[in-house]
């Protein structure tokens, strides 16, 4: 019986096949994993750098008459510049201060906000109105999505209580909402906050939403970026907890407006922050419109609500 025997020339061969094959599995996993790290930076950053949407009209464009102001960041780390629109009735004790939304500036032009804020002049408000950092004309290379804007929004209290000493309420915008939150759990000089489409808690959202944002699988992308952004930015998505900040509102009022029909923030971000002060809060649920929409289709309904509301409390 012959025995057959594989050569030896051939089972080198295979060996060296072998090696190279892991060799290349192993190159092709590095580079996976070299892109996807790369993507989440990328998108980390992005987050964190919007463009900037430039400021293209004054409130003269609409007949009304306002000072430039600038101010810094109660932090003192940014200068922000913005509008000071005096009441046309001459009353000088009450002034609301707008917050606008990410990525926006202080026209908040989908509103629009200076049509809102005619209406409020001529009922006896004074107005500012200000660019978070990174935004329209105000210094800074970095948006945090409510963490160091709070701050910003602390900064435009101080600078009314400096040159035009009166109640103060804030009237925020989706990330401006939940910002206006914040700054008036931290200060109890506020009033009263109205907060239009605004997410009650940062990492929850970005947790559920980060995916539709980025166009990426939630997996494995949303948490790596998660993970990414405080190193690379500094930035702490936990901070921005509104949810918590409310119960450090209460028992001043706080009036929630959000659409039945947001799709890029669902009502119930806000519906969760009412039901836990429903002796104070108010909870005005809209619908038929998008993300900071209930002004643009209900204008006189709006109006009427947000000066019913400051008059209670001014």
């Amino acid at each position: 019986m012959v025995k057959l025997q594989t050569s030896k020339p051939l089972l080198v061969r295979r060996r060296t096949s072998w090696k190279w094959l892991i060799w290349a599995v192993v190159i092709i996993l590095l580079v996976v994993i070299i892109a996807v790290v790369g993507i989440s930076v990328y998108v980390g950053w992005s987050l964190t750098h919007p463009a900037r949407k430039p400021v293209t009209t004054t409130p003269a464009s609409v007949h009304l008459t306002y000072d430039n102001i600038q101010f810094m960041s109660r932090t003192r780390d940014v200068q922000l510049k913005g509008w000071f629109l005096p009441s046309a009735t001459g009353k000088k004790d009450r002034t609301l201060i707008f917050a606008d939304g990410y990525a926006q500036n202080r026209l908040q032009e989908e509103l629009p906000a200076l049509s809102l804020v005619k209406s409020l002049i001529n009922d006896g408000y004074n107005v500012v109105m200000f660019d978070f950092r990174d935004c329209g004309k105000s210094g800074g290379t970095e948006t945090t999505v409510g963490q160091l804007e709070q701050q910003d929004l602390l900064g435009a209290v101080d600078w009314v209580k400096q040159n035009h000493p009166s109640k103060v309420g804030l009237i925020g915008f989706s990330m401006g909402a939940t910002t206006s939150l914040l700054a008036a759990a931290d200060d109890p000089s506020i009033v009263g906050v109205i907060a239009d489409s605004p997410f009650n808690n940062l990492l929850s959202y970005l947790k559920d939403n980060l995916s539709d944002w980025s166009h990426l699988p939630n997996f494995p992308f949303t948490p790596l970026i998660l993970d990414i952004i405080p190193p690379l930015t500094g930035m702490h998505p936990e901070e921005v907890n509104a949810l918590s900040a409310v119960d450090r509102i209460y028992p001043r009022p706080v009036l929630f407006i959000h659409s039945q029909t947001d799709k890029d923030i669902p009502y119930t971000n806000s519906e969760t922050m009412w039901e836990k002060h429903k002796d104070r809060f108010q909870f005005w649920e809209t619908t038929g419109v998008g993300h900071v929409g209930s002004y643009a289709k209900y204008k006189e309904m709006y109006t009427d609500k947000v000066e019913r509301f400051f008059g209670a409390l001014m």
